[in-house]
């Protein structure tokens, strides 16, 4: 018995000593290494994709779509504002502070079409059918508010419409 203590007022004794020659110790914590690993994870993530409300996820599609070819003009601007007062039945107000806030989280021109691939991605689930409808059809009338929309918006509203939408379901076939 007098050597597991002898051995445990050494351990404590180099412990403290370790500690006031100021080598942090609390890293050995595995619950406060964990705790600190998920904080760094989020922190250092584009806040893009923490967002999970399907208004502000359909926002960031539509702004985005109008950016891909650069910067949104005054007819897409306002069409955007339109859309999202209509469609949302926000007010004038709201409207221009949800195109706000999606114009400044896709902020980066040089990755706008590798975070929408990775928001579309990870966004299917989260609208029902009638929803995605309802985006791909605002995301074709803000991108064609100032002409016909570029080769790359086509494919993305393209490619959005056959990640969210459901095929048509067969009608009166052979099964």
């Amino acid at each position: 018995m007098h050597i597991v203590i002898g051995l445990l007022g050494s351990a404590v004794t180099i412990l403290f000593l370790l500690d006031r020659l100021g080598i942090d110790l609390g890293g050995l914590n595995p619950f406060h290494w964990y705790r600190r690993r998920a904080f760094a994870n989020k922190y250092g993530s584009d806040p893009i994709y923490s967002i999970e409300d399907p208004i502000h996820l359909a926002a960031l599609l539509v702004i985005g779509a109008a950016k891909l070819d650069g910067d949104v003009t005054a007819g897409q601007k306002a069409a955007a504002r339109e859309q999202f007062e209509n469609v949302f039945s926000l007010d004038a107000k709201a409207a221009s502070e949800l195109f706000g806030s999606a114009a400044h989280l896709l902020a980066a021109p040089q990755l706008i079409e590798e975070q929408l691939q990775k928001l579309a991605d990870r966004s299917g689930d989260r609208f029902s059918p009638d929803q995605a409808e309802s985006v791909v059809e605002m995301m074709t009338s803000v991108v064609s508010a100032d002409g016909s929309p570029s080769a790359t918006q086509s494919a993305f509203i393209e490619n959005v419409r056959t990640r969210f939408v459901p095929p048509p379901k067969n009608q009166g076939g052979w099964s």
